[in-house]
């Protein structure tokens, strides 16, 4: 898959996830396999005012090449300067646009999956990003739209290909949805058959390898993004670059192997935040997922999700019982799910699909990362 100059392989993109995708987390699904891998969302106004705890979010390990960066904004001039400054400081080699995010924190402001609504406002957003962008690529993420009497993802994949945008990643739901129900893959297809010009990539219910593949074959799409699939599972991408690559195999880590990982996770995000306390506390809401289908005591459990050090997480970690095969039946949902009785929206947003009015104070209450 090639997505303006980057040659990806395998076809697979690590989803941007808030509070999961940092550093530390990247490191550890890029030494499984390839592919492109995408930092935190970062909201463009607090890109270009330097907002410290943003600069520290942008940062990448050594290792990491190339460099994605996921950008949530809704002022066109104010996007265009973000991705300038970007590619003039060298900041990434790959810039990806958020118009999927569905929490109402975003939606009411008229970012996120709330935004293809407004076509031309979309519109001009994706050209200051690419008139902007220089040599980097930009590619979007989007969802179906706001919900089913709202439709928009043809709409924007049309615009996106005008605009001169590298790559689309469709989520198969709609902003209503949220993250439940069933992601309609057809929706995927249809998009791809619309769209001949660029890649397009498939989001929603892959929790396997065996399901990327499966999407690809059904949608006929030309990758995929990989969100709650991979949490407490940094090797679903060995198993991703190996079924794309024909092969059988598929890792299956031991309760000791597991917790290595868990382990050095931990520490990474210790040396990323620089309080240990902090890191540790951040580490947490990973245990569950890694201890997924696991036999683990309830109070050893509760010992993993409430441990206040790495010492304290090292001492419990030495008690799991090492020699445990991975459990069978462990590809099936992970992280948040459920669905929204409505979507949080700017007063009078569904009136006029076509003005590009910024709302007012679009980005004030998320500045800051």
């Amino acid at each position: 898959m090639k997505i303006g100059p980057l040659e990806v392989w395998p076809p697979v993109v690590l989803a941007p996830m808030a509070g999961i995708t940092n550093a530390p987390f990247r490191v550890l699904c890029r030494e499984q396999g390839a592919g492109l891998f995408v930092c935190e969302m970062i909201t463009t106004r607090a890109l270009v005012e330097r907002n410290p705890k943003t600069m520290r979010m942008i940062r990448f390990a050594d290792s990491e090449r190339p460099r994605s960066i996921q950008l949530y904004g809704v002022d066109p001039e104010i996007v265009g300067r973000a991705v300038k400054m970007i590619a003039e400081e060298d900041l990434a080699d790959h810039v990806d646009l958020n118009f999927g995010c569905p929490v109402p924190k975003v939606t009411r402001r008229g970012g996120g999956s709330a935004l293809p609504y407004k076509r031309n406002l979309l519109r001009r957003i994706l050209r200051a990003a690419v008139g902007n962008a220089g040599a980097l690529p930009v590619t979007m993420k989007m969802r179906k739209g706001i919900d089913d009497d709202h439709l928009t993802y043809l709409d924007a994949g049309r615009i996106a290909v005008e605009e001169g945008v590298a790559a689309i990643a469709l989520h198969g739901r709609t902003a209503r949805q949220h993250y439940g129900g069933v992601a309609d893959w057809e929706a995927i297809r249809r998009l791809k058959e619309a769209v001949t010009d660029i890649p397009v990539l498939g989001n929603g219910d892959i929790w396997s390898a065996d399901d990327a593949v499966r999407m690809v074959a059904e949608t006929g799409c030309d990758g995929v993004v990989v969100g709650r699939g991979c949490l407490g599972r940094p090797w679903l991408f060995k198993d991703l670059e190996n079924a794309f690559d024909g092969s059988a195999e598929r890792a299956r880590p031991t309760l000791g192997e597991v917790a290595d990982t868990m382990a050095r996770h931990a520490e990474g995000l210790t040396e990323c935040f620089d309080i240990e306390r902090y890191a540790i506390a951040d580490f947490r809401k990973h245990v569950g997922w890694y201890l997924k289908g696991f036999t683990v005591g309830a109070d050893l459990r509760r010992e993993l999700a409430t441990a206040e050090s790495l010492d304290g997480l090292s001492s419990s970690l030495a008690r799991l019982e090492r020699d445990q095969p991975w459990p069978p039946n462990t590809d099936t949902p992970r992280g948040k799910s459920g669905e929204r009785d409505r979507v949080h929206l700017p007063d009078g947003w569904l009136d006029d699909p076509y003005d590009c009015v910024v709302p007012q104070d679009a980005e004030s209450d998320i500045s800051g990362g």
